[in-house]
């Protein structure tokens, strides 16, 4: 994660920038410049498997999007989540009925992110709970190193889920999701995906 070592920015200056959505994303934080890790395999994987999980059981039914990577800006911060996931009501959409092919400009409904190698879980959790405090109704933190998913829910305590892939036969509580996504996945599922099969 870098740091920029300029002179303060106001969060309207730092959205000027031409740079912020190069890969990877800057963020704004307060008032820090941030960039984000560059995500290595087991990250990109559990990305990539669940924005299409959750996307499988509900953009057929018009119930959310999930959208990797998509920068969402409020408050006094704008911040890219590893995934957006947003409720389909409240997307812009063009003349044409497709999104708006911009930023969002409120805290995503579920907030989902990713631990990168050597990044630090404070400021992703800070950014986390900055989301829940804007309208968010969900936050996930996933740590592929530690096997576990932290839970964040406005007005509760947060809940850790932890894999134990040494006996998957076990019964595992579901993890939550937003209202209406019919999304059954449990810890042990989601770290499943990282396992490649030798055939």
């Amino acid at each position: 994660m870098t740091t920029t070592p300029i002179l303060p920015l106001t969060l309207k200056e730092f959205l000027e920038k031409p740079n912020i959505d190069e890969s990877p994303a800057w963020e704004y934080i307060n008032g820090e410049v941030i960039q984000k890790p560059m995500p290595q395999t087991h990250h990109s994987r559990l990305q990539l498997k669940l924005a299409s999980a959750i996307e499988l059981v509900a953009e057929e039914n018009q119930i959310v999007l999930a959208f990797p990577e998509l920068r969402c800006t409020f408050g006094v911060r704008s911040v890219v989540p590893d995934i957006a996931v947003v409720y389909w009501e409240k997307i812009p959409l063009n003349d044409a009925g497709e999104p708006e092919n911009s930023a969002i400009f409120f805290a995503p409904d579920w907030t989902i992110e990713i631990l990168s190698p050597n990044q630090k879980s404070t400021k992703v959790i800070d950014n986390i709970l900055y989301c829940l405090e804007h309208g968010s109704q969900l936050g996930w933190l996933i740590d592929p190193d530690e096997r576990s998913i932290f839970v964040f829910q406005p007005q509760q305590t947060p809940k850790i889920y932890k894999a134990d892939l040494s006996n998957s036969e076990i019964e595992q509580e579901s993890l939550p999701t937003l209202d209406k996504i019919e999304l059954d996945l449990t810890a042990n599922k989601l770290f499943s995906w990282l396992q490649m099969k030798v055939k």
